[in-house]
């Protein structure tokens, strides 16, 4: 019988099952222990003048202590990648190579921390009562619409950078290449008409960065078609986003968003038939990010759209977070910031454009190994928290 896409073979000779195989992470220590001074100092009598020096000012923490280079990477495994409710099990393998990037392209040590799904408040309890031992918290593959309270209060009942990738590494790296798209296409960002299709976690951020960014004219799309006030189905976040996109007032299907729009942002997956590709207006942009099935392939995407950018990395003009988040955390634990902004994310969005010299349609963004990445978005964070931003 024919393994599920979902419930693969176990092949423990395959180069994933081997690369995986005994985790991706591992513990080193980054003082040498070599006589018994070193375990003095490290442990015992030693440490305890640390431990009291802390205990008296906490901020000290960051600088005597891991927790100053360390990020939690939390996630439920409700909705992991492409794979849906997976589980805190299942999502642990993604966790871990969210680690390794961290470690990877910014130096910051990351831990995996899957935990058993619960209610909004369960969640906010268990992340912030493990807290103190991390700098910053990373979010990661939880379900909408929880996921929204789930960071706006642990925002608000932290006093370390709380970030949740899946929303907004995406509409920043998003950001970053309308830009540059504009740029190549001799346009003005404001002044485009875009669809997002998606009122998840990743549509939701999209929209909301773009408007900060002086788009005016953004209509969402979910399963049922146009985000608008007419609608009597609407409920917490996309009662909001009814209340602050579609200016023009547009209802029905995706195919009347898509008529005369400039950009498509697909966050969502399923497939946008080609006919109503089409009926964007010419010279347009689509950004087809569902992961590995585009809601628009590429080759389709072409014959409609002057710029095309997708998810995957057998395609130019990848949106990737590994462009954001690495950077993000580096500027944010850097500068001892307590929360990320929505000043860093527009700063972020933008040090990220301004490395691609020479944009073309084949190439809005830098590739994630293009030197200096990390290092662009983490100053402008930076900056922006020294001046209080």
């Amino acid at each position: 019988m024919a393994a599920s896409p979902l419930v693969p073979f176990v092949d423990p000779e395959s180069p994933v099952f081997r690369a995986h195989e005994g985790g991706k992470l591992g513990v080193h220590a980054t003082k040498p222990l070599r006589d018994r001074d070193d375990l003095s100092l490290l442990y015992t009598p030693g440490v305890a003048e640390v431990s009291l020096a802390i205990a008296a000012d906490p901020s000290l923490s960051s600088r005597y202590t891991a927790r100053g280079n360390t990020v939690a990477v939390i996630s439920d495994g409700t909705a992991v990648l492409g794979l849906g409710d997976i589980g805190p099990l299942g999502a642990m393998p993604v966790m871990e190579g969210k680690a390794v990037l961290f470690k990877h392209f910014a130096g910051i040590d990351a831990v995996p921390v899957v935990m058993e799904t619960g209610t909004v408040d369960e969640l906010v309890d268990a992340i912030a009562r493990i807290a103190p031992s991390y700098g910053g918290i990373n979010l990661e593959d939880i379900s909408a619409p929880r996921c929204f309270d789930i960071e706006e209060q642990l925002k608000e009942r932290l006093d370390i950078p709380v970030f949740h990738d899946d929303q907004h590494g995406t509409a920043i790296v998003v950001l970053a290449g309308l830009l540059n798209a504009v740029r190549v296409l001799d346009r003005r960002l404001p002044e485009q008409r875009v669809v997002v299709s998606g009122a998840g976690a990743a549509g939701v951020a999209v929209t909301k960065l773009l408007q900060r960014a002086g788009v005016r004219d953004v209509v969402v799309c979910d399963s049922r078609g146009i985000i608008s006030p007419s609608r009597q189905d609407l409920t917490g976040h996309k009662s909001r986003l009814a209340a602050s996109t579609n200016p023009r007032g547009l209802s029905g299907r995706i195919s009347t968003a898509l008529t005369g729009a400039d950009v498509y942002i697909g966050v969502s997956g399923g497939t946008v038939p080609e006919d109503e590709v089409a009926l964007m207006a010419p010279g347009g942009m689509i950004f087809a990010l569902a992961n590995p099935t585009p809601e628009v392939h590429p080759d389709v995407a072409h014959r409609h759209a002057a710029i095309v950018a997708t998810g995957r990395s057998d395609f130019p003009n990848q949106i990737n977070n590994v462009l954001a988040f690495p950077g993000i955390f580096r500027g944010a634990l850097d500068s001892g910031a307590p929360r990320i902004t929505e000043a860093m994310k527009l700063a972020a969005a933008h040090a990220i454009a301004d490395l691609v010299e020479e944009p073309s349609a084949e190439c809005i963004v830098p590739s994630v190994f293009q030197e200096g990445v990390t290092d662009s978005v983490a100053s402008a964070v930076v900056a922006l928290a020294r001046s209080g931003r």
